[in-house]
């Protein structure tokens, strides 16, 4: 058209706050231009990283993201990604609830056209794209820290090892352990789950037995550090003082912590972008390409306070 209709129809647009319906557009084109994300708490801070990652990526080849709440919900889960089938999504990002996320629920959604890509907390027995942490040698990192520390009473603080990543951080947490002649201790491995007040009143019941309490914490995930660290102070002890402190995430609003606490950082907003190029290259070049993609990124051990030990108190090994 003339630059001159151009102007006379943009000016009708914004005289007459005309909004097109891309649900109808979609129904000619078959394109939305709209990908969904469901995160199960939206309160971690983790998880609004990785949606920023995403929405970035979406945002430059043109297309736009829904984020919804599955409050780590495996019944909540399949109600949203029926109700992100019905909105006409071109594609979903799925960082699956804790509970294990029956093979059936996303073959369905998969098995329908629409390409689905598993961000973090990847399904056991379901054949999909995948971008998370690397969490085996994450964890070796964190635990091999506190072993260079001189640390060798090493509590490990789980999540539900019915999701596959705290399952590889614990055996992590194992390995490192084996590799540098710590024997494991199955009574300083402290299964707990997403919840703070639980793990909270979990680990106050174990460190009641002050002959068997653990020199050092390693939590696998920001809300059982919270749990662990609301338990240390119910308990009146400091970290390095009494205890040293690790844990994976960073927390929300971790610069006001005191000591500062050592974290395992994960790069959420680079896992969210190349989730979400990973699902817009499903998209616009077909769902079989290349078969299955696994990315597995590095994470950095960001040393602070809560792990240190004076030099006459750290025990000398090798490597880690």
């Amino acid at each position: 058209m003339s630059e001159h209709l151009r102007l006379k129809v943009h000016a009708a647009i914004q005289k007459l706050d005309y909004h097109p319906n891309h649900v109808a557009r979609s129904l000619k084109t078959s394109r939305t231009r709209t990908l969904g994300i469901i995160v199960p708490d939206l309160t971690i801070s983790f998880f609004p990283q990785i949606i920023r990652g995403a929405e970035t990526a979406a945002r430059e080849r043109g297309y736009s993201l829904i984020a919804v709440n599955s409050t780590d919900d495996p019944e909540r889960q399949q109600e949203l990604l029926s109700l992100l089938r019905s909105q006409r999504v071109e594609g979903i990002l799925l960082i699956a609830a804790a509970a294990p996320t029956p093979p059936m629920q996303m073959s369905r959604v998969i098995e329908s056209g629409i390409p689905i890509v598993c961000v973090d907390r990847i399904p056991d027995k379901v054949p999909v794209d995948s971008v998370s942490v690397d969490d085996l040698s994450a964890s070796e990192m964190g635990v091999g820290h506190l072993i260079s520390m001189g640390y060798r009473r090493i509590a490990i603080i789980t999540g539900p090892l019915s999701l596959k990543n705290e399952r590889y951080r614990l055996m992590g947490y194992k390995k490192c352990l084996e590799r540098c002649g710590v024997a494991p201790d199955k009574s300083l491995i402290w299964h707990g789950n997403l919840r703070i007040d639980d793990v909270a009143e979990m680990c106050r019941q174990k460190l009641c037995r002050t002959d068997l309490r653990p020199d050092a914490m390693f939590c696998t995930n920001g809300p059982t550090a919270l749990g662990a660290l609301q338990a240390l102070r119910d308990h009146g002890l400091a970290t390095p003082t009494d205890i040293g402190f690790v844990t994976f995430d960073e927390l929300a609003n971790h610069d006001v912590f005191s000591p500062a606490i050592t974290t395992i950082i994960q790069p959420a907003y680079e896992i969210g972008f190349q989730a979400s190029g990973i699902l817009l290259r499903r998209i616009l070049e077909g769902r079989n390409r290349d078969g299955i993609m696994t990315v597995r990124l590095p994470a950095a051990l960001k040393v602070r306070e809560s792990s240190l030990r004076v030099p006459a108190q750290t025990a000398t090994i090798g490597k880690v």
